[in-house]
């Protein structure tokens, strides 16, 4: 029977020291150390928030304090990513806060924080996907290269579209990525992310020598309130390890190594933001940049059109990286609720030789390509979003609970400032949540529902848990 101290009902909790303990022929290879880890968690945050998101919100929110901008949300993620590194020294395992939901908060919590992550983080590889097929339609048109209209983009899209063929090709290549194993996954994601920090120190020491102070003037033209309504916008570019931590049973050391690689991650992504703000601002009056691609007309404007077509590779190299460390986290959870028997167990099993689930990657792969191939941008980007940011809001609630609950309990890592940074976290998110728009809400809703009902006929009576306190029923 289930202790009392460890919840009963949909409060049940799986206990720390449970979680911690491997479960036979359904464990994964671990071959990721400190710096593959932290390579995952930087391909996931560098990506658009440089490439694309820097510009419009110079451009249209925030002018030169943009750098404002990524400081505030950089402070706020890092608040959350203090709580992860805690938990990640805590429970090596796969899952991220859909495991640290469920030892905490009870396996309701859990199963809803990741019901909801399934379809957040395929969505955003679907995004992802798109924005990509965008970059490298204009530059096969650059060459002069006509690709047939129907390829081009989703039904709605533009004259003639019927599938945004690339967008799919990529989904499905990260997905076969992945299926070979994590440690050939995690070399190609090693490789590109070390391609793409290279971009971006290129685009930082050459702009630096065409800055103009000037420009810098107004640096609140747009006020205090546009930084803070830029921080909001700018913050879905400053996560990407909380995907990351979902290979935590796939880490050497994973106690030692994952809150390092979390908090190494956010650091080297948050110095480059800020470096290349000030360049991006200094080269080019914020009136003037262009919001789709601001980096490669700033550097147009200063006569480099050269190194603007690297600079537009260079966007399609680091976004690449982010569907990696996406689709990674969308299979670990998956891959975890199954295991612990709130969704079929079929999906958690493992590939023999690589100990990869690729049943659940192809899923994933398959998923991400049909919305990535027949949705328009904006209607996938409204299944993005709200998850992660009630993933934070939950991780940061449950490590102070933890912290009091069981303060003698193990911890490679101990966030400072408890309760208050935190507390910091969970509210910074809930403020953020405030500024989605209502058709998110409504697809949260949606989405909800469909989980409720599904842990109600299937999660509740055949998890792990259940079975073992003999509140659900043997499963066949």
């Amino acid at each position: 029977m289930a202790s009392a101290g460890n919840g009963t009902g949909i409060f049940r909790r799986k206990p720390v020291e449970e979680i911690t303990d491997e479960v036979e022929g359904a464990s994964l290879a671990r071959s990721l150390g400190l710096w593959q880890l932290t390579a995952i968690g930087v391909g996931g945050i560098i990506g658009a928030g440089i490439f694309a998101l820097a510009g419009a919100v110079a451009s249209e929110t925030a002018g030169p304090a943009v750098l404002v901008s990524f400081l505030i949300a950089g402070l706020a993620s890092a608040a959350a990513a203090l709580s992860y590194a805690e938990f990640a020294g805590m429970i090596p395992k796969a899952g991220s806060a859909y495991t640290y939901g469920y030892a905490v908060l009870g396996e309701a919590v859990g199963w809803f924080i990741g019901w909801d992550l399934l379809l957040e983080y395929t969505a955003i590889v679907a995004v992802v996907a798109i924005g990509i097929s965008g970059y490298f339609g204009f530059l096969v048109g650059e060459l002069g290269v006509e690709l047939p209209a129907w390829m081009l983009g989703a039904p709605g899209t533009g004259e003639g579209h019927v599938v945004d063929l690339f967008a799919v090709i990529l989904c499905l290549f990260i997905a076969f990525l992945l299926t070979r194993g994590i440690k050939t996954a995690a070399r190609f994601e090693t490789f590109v992310v070390g391609l793409k920090v290279a971009v971006v120190l290129l685009v930082i020491v050459v702009g630096f020598f065409y800055v103009k102070t000037a420009n810098y003037s107004p640096f609140f033209p747009f006020g205090i309130a546009g930084a803070f309504t830029g921080a909001a916008t700018v913050f879905f570019a400053v996560f990407g390890y909380d995907a990351m931590s979902t290979a935590a049973e796939e880490s050497r050391d994973a106690r030692r190594h994952m809150p390092k690689a979390i908090i190494y991650s956010l650091a080297i992504s948050m110095v480059l933001y800020v470096l290349a703000t000030l360049v991006l601002t200094g080269m080019q009056n914020y009136r003037e940049i262009d919001p789709e691609s601001g980096f490669s007309s700033a550097f147009a404007s200063v006569g480099l059109s050269g190194l603007a077509s690297v600079i537009a590779v260079g966007a399609i190299i680091g976004i690449l990286t982010v569907m990696f460390t996406f689709m990674l986290g969308v299979t670990r959870v998956w891959f975890s609720m199954s295991r612990d028997g709130l969704l079929p167990a079929w999906f958690a099993k493992v590939h023999p030789v690589r100990r990869v689930p690729v049943r659940v990657t192809w899923i994933v792969g398959a998923g991400s390509a049909l919305i990535a191939g027949f949705l328009p941008i904006r209607e996938a980007a409204e299944l993005t979003n709200i998850g992660i940011l009630l993933a934070f809001v939950v991780v940061c609630i449950a490590v102070i609970v933890l912290r009091y609950r069981r303060p003698d309990a193990p911890r490679t890592f101990r966030l400072p400032g408890m309760p208050v940074v935190p507390a910091l976290g969970a509210l910074f998110s809930v403020w953020l949540i405030t500024f989605l728009a209502p058709v998110t809400w409504l697809r949260f809703a949606v989405w909800f529902l469909l989980g409720a009902l599904l842990y109600a006929v299937y999660g509740y009576r055949r998890s792990a848990l259940a079975r073992r306190d003999g509140s659900g029923r043997p499963s066949s």
